[in-house]
């Protein structure tokens, strides 16, 4: 392979990009980007590969989880909190009832831009470019407001900055204590069977701390009580974005991509001769790359291979999204070639992008029982190849929306719209991401038993 450059990128074939028509203002945002601190280290990059390499050995999950695209509108310090509570309830659930330690990343700080299945969408005989993410262009269905605006790159940077300061004082200054469980519970959650599951748990947690307590481990002699870790990812989509803020450690000399901690490639941009890994097979940060039914084995190794050609555990996600009706069918002879070449991967699933359908209504939707089936199909599959299951990739929001159909409340298609608010993709709730985790913990739990 030629050599690797942060620039050599521009030299393959390339999709799912904005088409700007002002490439000098594209040029001038890119060198500002380039000067910019970056809003992740590299040390902190490793000390991720580092915990994904125990999940990659079946020591450790990962719950990987968060918006389907962050908005510039919805932006605030509460929205933020919230989805951090929920991975925290949820991490918590894993922990206690999977009985395993659990690697949390966010897609948050970064998760932008959106892979388009057209160029166009039309609405009422018109037809206008398609919505590409809060960093390409708008929701406003206007001629002016579609055209790709550069000074957005910006805009994501500033508030992907905002948003890591935020959580990085959650994570470290307290909020994260395991002795503040209780208060994680959103109100419209404790009205749920799952609320009250889950205060169940955490009295047992709160008895638990109070044992350790009276043997004399506490937060001040045991930190992990107190605070956590929560790295960030997003698709690396806009490359000249990923470009500019990609900087070389001065410790390792090695490039990092330091958008994010973590990087993942979508399933319309895997081309094993496109731009997109060209890009990340340089950079050193912990890779992950969907997997869809169209998958085919060889080019899934021939994929490993480039990304990760010394075989290292921990840098390499593969995140299966297959459909809840096509797992079983499409995903062990993906694992039996990696088992057989001996590649260290780590295995994850995302259940919400195969499941995804079109109500009566006009509301794009999953169905919660679809979502769940797909994770208990992922499980069943890696159990009967004697295979680890190792993480799942999800969309979900702190926020009481209505935006995927059931769970405990049993949002109806009708439902959908009291308060359907996201831009893009279907998220799910709290309420509905609780129920997720209690599913993966019992499934969990069983799978560790029988290794």
């Amino acid at each position: 392979m030629k050599p690797w450059s942060p620039t050599s990128w521009r030299e393959f074939p390339i999709l799912q990009q904005p088409n700007y028509t002002d490439t000098q203002a594209v040029e001038r945002v890119e060198q500002q980007l380039g000067a910019v601190p970056p809003l992740v280290f590299a040390g902190e990059a490793r000390a991720l590969k580092q915990h994904l390499a125990q999940v990659t050995h079946g020591k450790a999950f990962l719950l990987q989880g968060g918006d389907c695209a962050e908005s510039f509108a919805e932006f605030n310090a509460t929205n933020i909190r919230d989805t951090f509570k929920v991975m925290l309830q949820m991490a918590v659930v894993l922990t206690f009832a999977g009985s395993c330690p659990v690697v949390k990343v966010g897609r948050m700080a970064g998760q932008f831009a959106k892979p388009r299945s057209a160029d166009t969408e039309t609405f009422d005989g018109v037809e206008l470019p398609s919505y590409r993410g809060d960093i390409v262009n708008s929701t406003d269905f206007t001629s002016a407001a579609r055209v790709p605006d550069p000074e957005r790159l910006m805009q994501a940077y500033n508030q992907s900055a905002a948003t890591l300061n935020l959580l990085r004082a959650f994570a470290q200054g307290g909020f994260a204590d395991l002795n503040k469980v209780h208060q994680w519970n959103q109100d419209f959650v404790r009205t749920s069977p799952l609320g009250a599951r889950y205060e169940n748990l955490a009295h047992q947690i709160d008895r638990s701390l109070s044992f350790m307590k009276a043997c004399g481990l506490n937060a001040e002699n045991a930190p992990q009580l107190h605070k956590t870790s929560l790295y960030t990812s997003h698709e690396a989509l806009l490359l000249n974005y990923e470009q500019a803020l990609t900087r070389q450690d001065s410790l390792t000399n090695d490039w990092y991509d330091c958008s994010a901690h973590m990087l993942w490639i979508g399933d319309r941009t895997r081309q094993v001769d496109g731009a997109h890994v060209e890009f990340l097979r340089g950079v050193k940060n912990p890779l992950g790359f969907k997997a869809g039914p169209t998958m085919k084995a060889d080019d899934m190794l021939r994929l490993i291979d480039i990304l990760n050609p010394d075989n290292e555990a921990g840098r390499i996600n593969i995140i299966a999204r297959m459909g809840a009706d096509k797992v079983e069918q499409h995903l062990p002879e993906l694992i039996r070639v990696v088992e057989k070449e001996g590649r260290n991967v780590l295995w994850s699933s995302d259940p919400m992008h195969g499941n995804t359908i079109k109500t009566h209504t006009g509301y794009k939707t999953r169905q919660v029982k679809d979502v769940l089936r797909e994770v208990k199909s992922f499980f069943d599959v890696h159990a009967a190849e004697g295979t680890y299951a190792g993480g799942v990739h999800f969309e979900m929001t702190g926020q009481n929306v209505t935006e995927c159909m059931g769970g405990a409340h049993d949002i109806t298609a009708e439902g959908l719209a009291d308060r359907y608010h996201t831009a893009c993709d279907p998220r799910l709730n709290a309420d509905q991401a609780l129920e997720l985790a209690f599913l993966i913990a019992d499934t969990l739990k069983q799978a560790r038993v029988n290794r």
